[in-house]
């Protein structure tokens, strides 16, 4: 008897066929009865190796001289008459008797049989012969009565199709033909989906070997086609934009990019298999956000840079409103923005081990942070570690496995007047540096990373990337600093990564014979969210070193010359050619996305005006200012007569008033109160 090419093409597959070995494992076991589950659900997202899975499964019932149903439900009438249609059955026939015995039934698309869900659960099914066994697989789980009706829980087993692992994906690929210096390199791009580890093994064939996804648009589209099928509308494919840029989505966030279609889109979202509900929100697939990130970014790009800076105001307001440990995810998501740059590649690799959480330390941790310290810098400087442990514990952050610190950042924060800031070398160059070239002003800070390391490779360990990006994030985002710095012991490691976050080498010290240098930022000169954008741009460019000067705003202001420039612009308020010369176009109060504008100076000012009404006697402050600048009477005297004051108690209030504004201003300018909580409420 010749062979048919059918049977060529089934031998071909299996030969090719790796991985499911629990699923295959499940399905045997059924076949064979060695179990009482008689029914399988499949389920996964496009692509992820669903209908492969059916036909190695056909192979195998085939083999052990099983007859096999193979339907899909893409080509299936969902109604009962449509199902015995597929399986070849006359109208009228009793479609439970006219199956043949101990056939396998295969349904591929299971997703499209939602309409007979309830008939196949209710009718069809349970009249079948107790020698069938029947798979199903589509996109979705199994709705909840075949997981919780106590009968069909222990009939139905469900399997999730997760991606490839390593192992398996090295294998796919071998079966390929990919030649093996290639197949690492497709691995981290596939990221064990096998569909996508198929079409780059296909590319790889003519040579092509793509650096990123975003590289190949046609495979990034057939990978988009097979993760969406029937999207709602456009607030869902928003929605989705959103989840690729995102760490998590919340309803919160998604409000904020579709308005009121929230909470409809975070439910189709929470469904679809490419994303994962968590206690905290949205989580999609890695291999599904980077093809949905490619394919947006290439569609429409200045939506995708919209949707982007959305996200992460969202985020950098969550962290501010937010304290102790429930900042975390906030700053991660601010630093996953960043996912392009170097800090962040390295960052991804924990992510993926699930190691991520960065904590505050506890005391009992610091005897092995101290320990650490002095076998990686020597005795001094773990004297130094104890003693600033003692004075500032809270700003201490860690990263733990298991019950071990595995990667450790402290923050300093200066100054403080402690006898420490002259004995240790290292803060005493960092302070001595903020005296010569930008002195710290009332209110402000100066943030010092001094302390960083890892318990295994010390400050190359990637547990060290991970606890000083997310640590710092924190503390740049939060608090009013002048200056904040980074100090290392291993410049040929972390230069780089200082030059990508725009961070300029400043100084050195000496400890023990070891040198440590650091690194250091002038926030007053780039603020925290011009310098976000940054970031966010330079994922892009690749570009590094100091922040250009078309951002860099003029050096500060200090608070003498701060108050002078107040008194003059209320004076020219209404006069923008003359406040456009203000020494205040260079500080926070005129600052805007696109650079300083006349017209914010002016909203600022007179937003603060209105704020001061909230004082204890803050009416009269507001009223006086108003009569005298904002809507001003042509005299002092005119504006006296109008607030009804006697004109010595009009310029009391007046001088009073100006003091009050120059001090609600100041907290603006070094960032202890964000512009936008007085904006709002003009």
């Amino acid at each position: 008897m010749s062979t048919r090419l059918g049977d060529l093409l089934d031998n071909a597959r299996r030969e090719r066929f790796v991985g499911r070995r629990r699923e295959v494992a499940s399905f045997d076991d059924a076949l064979d009865k060695r179990s009482p589950q008689r029914l399988l659900f499949v389920h996964g997202e496009g692509g992820i190796g669903k209908t492969t899975l059916l036909l190695e499964l056909r192979a195998r019932a085939l083999a052990a001289g099983r007859p096999v149903i193979h339907v899909d439900g893409r080509d299936i009438d969902p109604s009962p008459q449509g199902m015995a249609t597929a399986l070849g059955l006359r109208p009228g026939d009793d479609t439970v008797a006219s199956l043949p015995a101990g056939a396998v039934l295969l349904v591929d698309g299971y997703e499209q049989m939602a309409p007979v869900d309830v008939w196949l659960r209710d009718v069809f099914v349970p009249g079948l012969s107790a020698d069938n066994v029947v798979v199903l697989a589509g996109r979705d789980p199994p709705a909840a009565p075949w997981r919780t009706d106590p009968g069909w829980r222990h009939l139905v087993a469900v399997h999730r199709l997760d991606p490839l692992v390593p192992a398996e994906s090295f294998e796919l690929l071998a079966h390929a033909g990919v030649d093996p210096s290639v197949r690492p390199h497709l691995l981290r791009l596939g990221r064990g989906h096998p569909l996508t580890m198929a079409l780059l093994a296909d590319l790889a064939e003519t040579g092509e070997v793509p650096d990123t996804l975003a590289d190949v648009p046609d495979l990034v589209s057939a990978l988009l086609a097979s993760f969406l099928r029937d999207t709602p509308g456009e607030a869902h494919l928003i929605g989705l934009a959103t989840c690729a840029l995102a760490w998590l989505t919340t309803e919160d966030l998604l409000r904020q990019v579709v308005g009121a279609d929230a909470a409809v889109v975070w439910q189709w979202l929470a469904r679809q298999p490419f994303v994962t509900a968590g206690p905290r929100g949205l989580f999609i697939h890695d291999l599904a956000r980077d093809v949905l990130d490619a394919e947006f970014e290439r569609r429409s790009p200045e939506r995708y840079a919209a949707y982007r800076r959305i996200v992460q105001a969202h985020a950098l307001a969550g962290l501010r409103a937010a304290t102790g440990v429930d900042r975390q995810p906030y700053a991660q998501q601010l630093n996953f923005l960043h996912r392009k740059g170097p800090l962040a590649a390295a960052i991804s690799v924990l992510r993926a081990q699930g190691s991520a959480a960065v904590v505050p330390a506890r005391p009992d941790e610091h005897d092995q942070i101290c320990a650490i310290i002095e076998k990686f810098e020597g005795p001094t400087s773990a004297r130094f570690a104890r003693a600033w442990l003692s004075e500032q514990p809270e700003r201490l952050s860690v990263v733990r496995t298991g019950d071990d610190v595995a990667g450790f950042a402290h923050h300093l924060r200066c100054p403080t007047g402690s006898p420490l800031e002259e004995r240790d070398p290292v803060v005493r160059a960092v302070l001595d540096h903020v005296a010569r070239e930008g002195p710290v002003r009332p209110g402000e800070h100066v943030d010092i990373t001094r302390f960083l390391a890892g318990a295994r490779e010390h400050q190359r360990d990637l547990y060290a990337v991970l606890v000083a990006s997310v640590s710092s994030i924190i503390e740049w985002s939060t608090s009013p600093l002048a200056w904040s710095f980074a100090t290392t012991v291993d410049i040929g490691y972390w230069e780089p990564f200082f030059e990508y976050l725009a961070f300029t080498r400043l100084t050195e010290a000496d400890v023990d014979g070891l040198q440590h240098v650091v690194y250091g930022i002038d926030w007053r000169r780039v603020p925290v969210e011009d310098w976000l954008d940054l970031m966010r741009e330079r994922g892009h460019s690749g570009d590094t070193g100091p922040p250009p000067a078309a951002i860099m705003r003029p050096p500060a202001l200090d608070r003498a010359r701060f108050a002078v420039a107040i008194r003059t612009a209320l004076q020219t308020l209404h006069r923008p050619d003359h406040l456009a010369a203000n020494p205040l176009m260079g500080s926070a109060l005129a600052a805007t996305a696109t650079g300083p504008d006349v017209a914010q100076l002016r909203a600022t000012i007179e937003n603060a005006v209105t704020c001061l009404g909230d004082e204890p006697k803050g009416d009269q402050l507001r009223a006086v200012l108003h009569r005298t600048y904002l809507r001003a009477a042509p005299t002092q005297e005119a504006a006296a007569e109008v607030l009804g004051l006697p004109m010595s108690t009009y310029r009391r209030y007046l001088a009073r008033a100006v003091d009050h504004l120059t001090e609600l201003l100041w907290t603006v300018e070094i960032g202890e109160v964000r512009r936008a909580q007085f904006d709002v409420r003009a």
